[in-house]
């Protein structure tokens, strides 16, 4: 077998350097994962050590502050693996300064990307996207913001519900109804008539507010893209970032077996440790084939993201239901191994159960990417 061969399956260099740094990093923030969490505002410790560790550099072009001349889905995808198996609370933090200015990096204005991407990188200014409505989520095409052109001004109206980083970012990109289109707009957290409220909290806690726009007014060079073509923005930021989902999730299903199997060995029950007991052995290895057949989708679908996001949704959008799908049925089984000691609130593997099951939801629930594979599936076949 040649070398080139050998290499086929195993990361290239500076993304190996990348998921040293990422690992680092999570191993500093054992000592406050935890308590980070359970948290609904940013953790002023975990936004230090990010920082410390520049690694958000890597959702922000390089002509702007960041790491390489574009957002790489596979760099992204494989630090949110080492970030996710320690700490939610790190990871979102990490992926949401992406996710919350990609539109800007491919869309915005010069101005609009001098002023806002190298605070990105820098951490210096938190992101967040406003795509989803009180009464609008996958259908994103129903949604009731307005965005409305007046005397060189955009006038800004209505509700934005279940905002990740609401009421601690710095800006929001917001995608409103704007004619017969929808256009996303720069919207600066503290532009009069910009509030946020706080009335849900889910069962794995995380930085979340519904944000009210009352008559917002920025000027103009605050649309992102041009008017009414906003929807394909967002649709690029989904391409380039949903697969980032699918690393995490992995990140979180490695950190559940890797509990279990720390407990199994250690436990003893009839004569045996845990880990040759039963069915025990049965879990613990169909975990980790699962674990192994997800992450190799995973970077599949990242490496083809990175070289075009757009034409290779399909495999992002397959990762983020395969690992997701995965981290739900090994988190359930690494818990079942614990038994009782898996069950503790507060526990690391409790942690991670609850953390598993928002996956299967947010960015494209496993419903709906279904249903869009196969509508491209059999499209597809003529």
């Amino acid at each position: 077998m040649s070398n080139d061969q050998q290499d086929l399956f195993t990361l290239p260099q500076r993304y190996l350097e990348l998921q040293a740094a990422a690992r680092e990093l999570a191993a500093d923030c054992v000592d406050i994962a935890a308590r980070a969490d359970e948290a609904d505002s940013f953790d002023p410790d975990v936004r230090k050590r990010l920082v410390a560790s520049r690694l958000t550099e890597v959702v922000v072009p390089a002509a702007y502050g960041g790491r390489f001349d574009k957002v790489d889905s596979l760099a992204v995808t494989v630090v949110r693996e080492a970030l996710a198996a320690e700490s939610a609370h790190l990871d979102s933090m990490f992926a949401m300064q992406g996710i919350g200015s990609y539109g800007i990096g491919v869309g915005g204005s010069e101005e609009l990307k001098r002023e806002w991407l190298p605070k990105v990188a820098r951490l210096d200014a938190v992101a967040a996207l406003g795509l989803t409505e009180p009464d609008v989520g996958s259908d994103l095409k129903a949604l009731s913001t307005t965005i409305v052109e007046r005397d060189g001004k955009l006038i800004v109206n209505g509700r934005k519900s279940f905002i990740t980083n609401g009421g601690d970012a710095d800006f929001y990109s917001i995608l409103g109804r704007e004619g017969d289109g929808y256009s996303l707009v720069l919207v600066p957290a503290d532009t009069a008539g910009l509030s946020t409220e706080r009335p849900h909290q889910i069962i794995a806690p995380h930085v979340l507010s519904d944000v009210v726009l009352d008559n917002v007014e920025v000027p103009v060079g605050n649309r992102i893209g041009e008017p009414g073509k906003g929807f394909a923005l967002v649709l690029a930021t989904l391409a380039t970032f949903r697969v980032s989902v699918a690393g995490a999730a992995v990140g979180l299903a490695q950190a559940a077996l890797d509990e279990a199997v720390a407990h199994a060995k250690t436990r003893e029950g009839f004569g045996v440790t845990l880990a040759r007991l039963g069915s025990v052995p049965e879990h613990l290895a169909k975990c980790w084939t699962d674990i192994e057949m997800a992450r190799s989708l995973t970077y599949r679908a990242a490496a083809a993201s990175a070289r075009d996001a757009r034409a290779n949704l399909h495999l992002s959008s397959m990762a983020k239901v395969a690992a997701t799908e995965v981290a739900a049925s090994v988190v359930d089984r690494s818990v079942q191994v614990a038994g009782r000691f898996g069950l503790v609130r507060g526990g690391k593997l409790e942690r991670l159960y609850r953390e598993a099951r928002p996956m299967r939801i947010y960015e494209g629930s496993t419903e709906v990417i279904f249903d869009s594979l196969a509508k491209q599936l059999v499209r597809d076949a003529g």
